[in-house]
This record gives structure tokens, C-alpha cells and sequence, in this order.
């Protein structure tokens, strides 16, 4: 099962493709898609899905996996993250991928057992469990292996046990 991992930002989308055979996990490609801050909004976005779809067209993931919005202290961050994770949808959606949206404290428990990790032990933890020489840089695309692996626990789980994720 191919499995690709996005998180929403407009000036940085990561994301992370990884290979899921038998529960074990093997990471095929990360990165991140800039735009460039100068650019207006619709262009920005425009490029973000014409870049997933790449990605989408390239890997042929079974599964696509998006972080969801959590609180934002700054509004206009909220509505323009809200914008690029709508781009990354749509785009899964009319390329028929299965999506899969989780929470950054569902991520974090799925990664390192603990709902409350700080960003450092996510990243490690996604180093170690893809068998990683290193992080993943910049940050943008080891969060987006971290939701691949989130979605490969859940589906794994899932198949397991015949129960449904939230």
C-alpha cells in the first residue's frame, strides 16, 4: 500500500510517501511544495494543487493522509492553512485517492505513543520508526511522514481487528 502524507501550509506543504507492506513501513519520497510569498493567494493555491496532483499522478497512493486544523492564534494563518488543506483534498478527492484526515494529538499518539509530544520527539521517533540515517528536513516534510505513518497504524489497525477509525 502506497501512502501519501500532507501537511497543509501555503508558503510549505510537506509532504511524505511511504510503502506499507505487511505492517511494515518504508519511506519512498519526502519533501515540500514552496510558493512564493509574493504571489497572490489564488495563485498560490493553484500551484499547491497542481503540484499535489504531480505527486498524486507520480506515486498512486492507495490512501492520502491530511493533518486537520488545530487552534491557531492568528486568524489569518487559520484561514490560509484552512485554504491549502481544502486544495490538498479536493485534489485526492477528484484523483478517487482514499482520504484519511487525523489530528495533530491522533499523529503524535501514532508516532510516539504520546498524545503531547514536542515537535523534536515526533521527528525522531518518525527517524526511527522508517529506519531513517536522519531527519527528514525541512520540518514541513518529516510532519507529513509522520501523518503517512498515522494512517498506516490506523489502516493496519483497522484491518486487524475489523474496526473503524474516527
Amino acid at each position: 500500500m502506497i501512502i501519501l502524507g500532507i501537511d497543509p501550509g501555503t508558503a510549505t506543504t510537506g509532504y511524505g510517501v511511504l510503502e506499507s507492506i505487511g505492517g511494515n513501513l518504508k519511506m519512498v519520497e519526502n519533501g515540500c511544495i514552496l510558493t512564493d510569498k509574493g504571489l497572490e493567494m489564488p495563485e498560490r493555491l493553484n500551484i499547491l494543487g497542481k503540484e499535489i496532483r504531480v505527486l498524486v499522478k507520480k506515486f498512486r497512493p492507495d490512501a492520502m493522509a491530511i493533518e486537520e486544523l488545530f487552534y491557531f492564534k492568528n486568524k489569518k494563518t487559520v484561514i490560509s492553512v484552512g485554504q491549502a488543506r481544502g486544495v490538498a483534498v479536493f485534489v485526492g478527492e477528484n484523483e478517487g485517492v482514499e482520504m484519511h484526515e487525523y489530528t495533530p494529538l491522533q499523529v503524535k499518539q501514532a508516532v510516539t505513543g504520546y498524545g503531547r509530544a514536542d515537535k523534536k520527539q515526533v521527528q525522531s521517533m518518525v527517524k526511527n520508526i522508517l529506519k531513517l540515517k536522519e531527519v527528514p528536513k525541512p520540518d514541513d516534510a518529516a510532519d507529513a511522514l509522520a501523518v503517512a505513518i498515522c494512517c498506516a497504524s490506523s489502516i493496519n489497525f483497522e484491518k486487524k481487528t475489523k474496526l473503524k477509525c474516527a
